[in-house]
């Protein structure tokens, strides 16, 4: 993968260098030190400097590209396993999403979220429910994936990718990637909705369907969702939905969960769902630990990629937005520290938190290669069966490429 070594922000330097006394009451006066050593010797191109060969680790500019996911999973009631899975597996799966690169840049990350196959749904609905529409907002479906539950129902596949095509705002740009992962283990076919024609006018949308069926390969294949996944001109894969999630710890945690607990001292919450988003923000770590360290590791990874932004709360990701509406600020809905700060101190302020916040985010990145090559080495000496996030990530590297999408060896 091409290299792009960040080029030194001698403007945000300078500011802070400005105002540096003014800020020296702050809590976070160490944060500040640590940027202005940053910046420091990015200024000077120092041959020695970790942040320097960090910087080489970045997270990819921005593409106008962007890739749209929609998961739909079967939640009757022999559909547990397949919860555990997705809940374990999110942030890899997020991780392979944000790997991907478009003439170099990164594209944008849409993610929905729908569940199938539940008596509490109502017949109305087909027994559907979209949890969440297309987002960028990865903490949101993580916090609906650990609030799903199953519960006994019918369960239509051809009813649920219909209802997809129709609610969720599909991109019609040619180059974006449009991919549906559809998981279940009754007939394919069952439902009012015929697969066939609904996979074909997935097709003619440019809309990959991809079917992963919770059991046996060739029971899949007898129950039509080799055939669904062929007719939309994607994957069949099969799963053991009862198959244990399982992260494979590496020596690279620790240093990696300090790393995420800093970075979560960056984000500064502003508006009226502010605190109540970092909360979550805070809850959805909790959660990620409960399947491993490792796993805590891999969203700590995935929150330092271009793909996990939080515009509408957090002010630091708002910074960045060239349409930002400074005077918009109600600076009453933020902590304390920052209620009576003048508007350039604030701007200041946030403009060191930011230098701070990338170098975070590349120390992260550069223990995610070293954190890849130990993981694959050691599934290559277990001869790990596959689950759901390896299936998933055979099928999206696959389609992708199809589109020129290319992703890091």
């Amino acid at each position: 993968m091409e290299l792009h070594i960040i080029t030194p922000p001698l403007v945000r330097y300078n500011r802070m260098k400005k105002h540096l006394t003014r800020l020296a009451f702050l809590p976070f006066a160490l944060a500040i030190l640590v940027a202005s050593k940053s910046l420091w010797n990015q200024f000077w191109n120092q041959p020695n400097s970790p942040t320097v060969a960090a910087a080489a680790l970045a997270p990819a500019p921005p593409s106008d590209q962007t890739i749209q996911v929609a998961i739909l999973l079967d939640v009757s009631g022999s559909m547990d396993g397949l919860i555990e899975q997705a809940k374990g597996y999110l942030w890899q799966i997020v991780n392979e999403l944000g790997d991907a690169r478009y003439d170099a840049l990164q594209p944008n990350l849409e993610i929905a979220l729908y569940a199938y196959g539940g008596d509490h749904f109502g017949m109305e609905s087909g027994y559907i429910k979209q949890l969440v529409p297309m987002t960028t907002d990865l903490d949101l479906i993580s916090q609906e994936l650990f609030a799903l539950t199953t519960n006994g129902g019918e369960e239509y596949c051809g009813k649920v990718i219909k209802t997809s095509l129709e609610q969720l705002a599909w991109s019609d740009k040619p180059n974006d990637l449009r991919l549906i992962f559809i998981a279940g283990n009754e007939p394919f076919s069952q439902g009012p909705v015929l697969y066939k024609q609904i996979c074909e006018e997935a097709v003619s949308r440019d809309i990959v369907v991809n079917t992963i069926f919770c059991g046996d390969y060739n029971e899949g294949i007898s129950t039509q969702w080799k055939d669904g996944a062929d007719l939309a001109k994607g994957q069949y894969m099969n799963i053991d939905q009862n198959q244990e999630v399982s992260h494979i710890p590496t020596p690279y945690d620790d240093e990696l969960h300090m790393l995420n607990q800093r970075l979560n001292e960056t984000y500064i919450s502003y508006g009226s769902q502010g605190r109540a988003r970092k909360e979550m923000q805070m809850t959805q770590d909790a959660n990620a630990t409960t399947y491993g360290s490792s796993n805590l590791s891999k969203r700590a990874i995935s929150k330092s990629k271009g793909s996990y932004k939080n515009t509408s709360w957090d002010l630091v990701d708002a910074a960045e937005e060239e349409d930002m509406d400074w005077g918009a600020i109600d600076q009453e809905t933020m902590d304390e520290t920052y209620q009576a700060m003048s508007l350039e101190q604030l701007q200041d302020t946030i403009a060191v938190i930011s230098a701070s916040r990338d170098s975070i985010q590349q120390a992260i990145l550069e223990l995610d290669k070293k954190m890849k090559a130990f993981v694959a080495k050691e599934r290559q000496a277990q001869q790990e069966e596959a689950g759901l996030d390896m299936v998933l990530r055979k099928a999206i590297r696959t389609q992708a490429k199809k589109k020129n999408y290319q992703f890091e060896q």
